[in-house]
């Protein structure tokens, strides 16, 4: 079978002169780089290794998270990289990938434990503690933390069971 592999995150810029490079996640993915994690860079350079490793990270509450990879030295080596992308392997990747990634989410209907359709994702925030997923629905809208006790599981197709806890409610509808 063949392996699947997600653009994970973005060069943005360099830092310091040891080869460290700051990147951004994309397609509204949280962070996903971790130490250890095998990453290629795209569109590859014509010249050095497509495959690097992710040697170190640091978070430093800004935008972005400064990476060390393999290969990758000097300021020189760093600046090549600026404005490419970084693929991981879909295996490599959390396995509730599928709870945070907007891009698959935004779009997908939303039902209760009973089948019935509550309304659409429209957009999905990250939290510090959790993602929000934000429902537009005919009842109004609604915000559903997404946590254990409200989201199980993300289904490939069709909508996406949830239980709505109770105390939430729905915009300019009252409670549900």
């Amino acid at each position: 079978m063949r392996e699947t592999y997600r653009c994970i995150v973005r060069v943005e810029k360099t830092h310091g002169r040891k080869g460290e490079v700051v990147t951004v996640p994309v397609h509204g993915l949280p962070s996903l780089v971790r130490e250890g994690l095998r990453v290629a860079v795209v569109p590859p350079e014509l010249s050095g290794p497509r495959w690097r490793t992710v040697l170190a990270l640091s978070h430093d509450d800004r935008a972005g998270d400064l990476v060390a990879i393999s290969g990758c030295g000097t300021l020189t080596e760093a600046e090549a990289l600026v404005g490419r992308y970084l693929l991981a392997s879909v295996k490599d990747l959390p396995a509730d990938l599928a709870l945070h990634d907007a891009g698959r989410l935004v779009g997908r209907l939303v039902s209760d434990g009973r089948g019935e359709v509550l309304g659409t994702i429209v957009e999905v925030m990250s939290g510090p503690a959790n993602d929000v997923w934000v429902v537009s629905g005919q009842l109004g809208e609604i915000l559903l933390p997404v946590i254990d006790a409200v989201v199980r599981e993300v289904p490939d197709m069709g909508p996406i069971p949830v239980r709505v806890p109770a105390g939430l409610t729905w915009e300019g509808a009252g409670h549900r």
